[in-house]
């Protein structure tokens, strides 16, 4: 099969909703339906932290959610975990650079599902380009605490660079990102933002995932 065009690739990064079991305060699977009617574009199942399921309990897990992504539309992607991304037959996997290179993930996933890599400088999104990713995730843009083991945040200054080099891979921004700083990922060239605790712990999933959507959407070409 062909690989997944650039527009759409570029039309799902808009919200891209990560979450596992230890994000949420509330009941996972109703975060998940919430966030999707307020409006998310792509799911990304991202297992991996303090009190994280393992085992046959992740997979069951990761099961519940993706049968909800089925039922309305959404893609769902596994954060790193190549194996369970194939046996799930997910529709794609994200992974960072110290996981497996892009270009074994590649030969392994085929050309028809998504991979899209996590990058910290230029060189890294050149290399992720050459060896079949479909999108970047450049980040963290603001301080995070969701991710253990984040680097220093560096605002949207790659993403800058990388258009400023004429890099037109789709770019996803993520890191400490909310309602109310959202823009300048999209105005420096980004064409999506990749959140966590803004939808996952929010009162209102829902009412965010729409704020977002909004933001994001008012600000793309």
């Amino acid at each position: 099969m062909k690989k997944i065009t650039k527009k759409k690739i570029e039309n799902l990064l808009p919200v891209y909703f990560i979450m596992g079991s230890n994000n949420c305060q509330s009941e996972p699977t109703l975060v998940l339906q919430q966030a999707i009617k307020g409006g998310i574009t792509l799911f990304q199942f991202r297992e991996k932290g303090t009190g994280a399921l393992t085992g046959n309990e992740k997979i069951k897990f990761a099961e519940q959610l993706q049968n909800i992504c089925r039922i309305n539309n959404i893609p769902f992607i596994v954060n790193d975990d190549v194996d369970l991304a194939l046996a799930l037959d997910a529709d794609g996997i994200h992974i960072g650079q110290d996981d497996e290179s892009a270009e074994q993930v590649r030969q392994k996933i085929g050309n028809n599902k998504i991979l899209g890599v996590s990058t910290h400088n230029l060189e890294e999104v050149k290399k992720a380009i050459a060896e079949g990713a479909d999108y970047v995730g450049i980040g963290p843009i603001y301080s995070t605490t969701t991710k253990e083991d984040a680097k220093t945040a560096q605002g949207t200054a790659l993403i800058q660079e990388v258009r400023s080099n004429n890099i037109e891979i789709p770019i996803v921004g993520i890191g400490g990102i909310t309602v109310k700083n959202a823009s300048p990922v999209i105005e420096h060239g980004g064409n999506g933002v990749a959140v966590i605790s803004e939808i996952s712990l929010a009162e209102d999933p829902g009412e965010n995932a729409m704020k977002l959507n909004k933001v994001v959407k008012s600000f793309l070409k």
